[in-house]
């Protein structure tokens, strides 16, 4: 019975020590590529096979070239920290060495280690390790890199994403980068606010554009969005101003427009920072006014003061706001632009402007090398 005991507690251990193994080795690898743990894993792959290669140079020289070194060197800039990528390094410099002392001198034969192999293999070890100092400086390993851009393009794209309005509102936004990139300086973000019957809307062109602007279009639709519906609305755009006058950005200023709209009255408020007017669509008329408020830039100066246009939306009124991308153009000046907006957007009017906000940059602006940004808030 005490031989049995001890057996079986023998056979615990080792199936508890093994989990502990397994559960380890598991933890390290979701680490690893998870960007969070050691790359002793990867480094001792890389490493094992150097000889491998090197002894497939020495048997078939023909078929394994003393170039094919540089494979693992190349996968070890991307995945291994610079210290890691200096043992890799010497690895690879003393297969080279063995190499070249059993192949013979590099005339006799077209396999063998050429000055030019040598070039190359150092070219690319000397590349590798620039890109490795760079990702450590930054903190991102390249597994983790394109995630976590893409998360920050989601997170733009979900902060711009509008409220459900109730039954007789339709309310629909477009954002177009420059250059077909991912990221833009123009940005909306909305809420619903005072129990639910008011819109407030705020669409913002940053300074820059593209993914030059991405950066700081993401810090300040996060700021913007706690800033809405937190205070009242004359009192956004002063605040807002403040916080981009206290980041001292060199390309710190912003235009901004702020729409607060009565979603049971349709009457609504309209506080510009230095942007281009929207327009209004009358039904009873057919005719698009301008709608502009007065304001300086966002950054640019303090205590800046920012006055409401009021205006009302009716049953069958169309209101658009938009960025400058979209009517501005080297070739034509702003009113020239909008007059083309609003050509294009009458065609709608005898119909529904359900989806018309991607159209209408399609067709106004599509290749346009600037961000470009449309919200469009029918009363149906």
């Amino acid at each position: 019975m005490a031989g049995g005991a001890g057996s079986t507690s023998q056979a615990a251990r080792w199936h508890k020590t093994l989990h502990r193994v397994r559960v380890g080795v598991r933890r390290a690898g979701v680490d690893y590529f998870r960007g969070e743990g050691s790359d002793w894993i990867a480094l001792v792959v890389l490493l094992l096979t150097i000889p491998a290669l090197a002894a497939g140079t020495l048997l078939s020289p023909a078929w394994v070239s003393p170039a094919a070194l540089v494979l693992p060197i190349f996968i070890g800039g991307l995945v291994l920290r610079p210290a890691s990528l200096l043992a890799l390094y010497a690895a690879s410099a003393t297969a080279l060495i063995i190499e070249a002392m059993l192949l013979g001198p590099y005339a006799e034969g077209p396999a063998r280690v050429t000055p030019g192999t040598v070039l190359v293999i150092a070219s690319v070890g000397l590349t590798g390790l620039t890109v490795a100092q760079f990702r450590s400086r930054v903190g991102v390993p390249w597994r983790r890199g394109g995630t976590m851009l893409f998360d920050l393009r989601e997170r733009i794209r979900v902060q711009s994403k509008l409220p459900r309005l109730p039954r007789g509102w339709h309310a629909e936004m477009s954002l177009r980068p420059a250059g077909g990139q991912s990221f833009s300086g123009d940005f909306v973000v909305a809420s619903r606010t005072h129990g639910g019957h008011i819109l407030e809307a705020v669409l913002t062109d940053v300074s820059g554009k593209g993914m030059s602007a991405g950066s700081r279009a993401l810090l300040l639709s996060g700021a913007f969005g706690g800033l809405l519906g937190s205070l009242p609305p004359h009192d956004f755009l002063p605040a807002a101003n403040g916080y981009l006058l206290r980041q001292e950005w060199q390309e710190g200023f912003a235009t901004s427009v702020h729409l607060v709209l009565d979603l049971e009255s349709g009457d609504y408020e309209l506080f510009s920072a230095g942007h281009v007017p929207g327009v209004q669509l009358s039904a009873g008329s057919g005719r698009w006014e301008e709608k502009g408020a007065e304001g300086p830039l966002l950054g640019v100066v303090e205590e800046a003061q920012f006055d409401p246009l009021k205006g009302t939306l009716r049953r069958g009124d169309v209101l658009m706001l938009f960025s400058d991308g979209l009517v501005e153009a080297p070739d034509r000046d702003l009113t020239e632009g909008m007059d083309r907006l609003i050509g294009e957007a009458d065609q709608y009017a005898s119909s529904t402007f359900r989806g018309a906000a991607w159209h209408l940059i399609e067709k106004v602006a599509k290749d346009v090398k600037d961000d470009r940004a449309l919200l469009l808030i029918c009363r149906e």
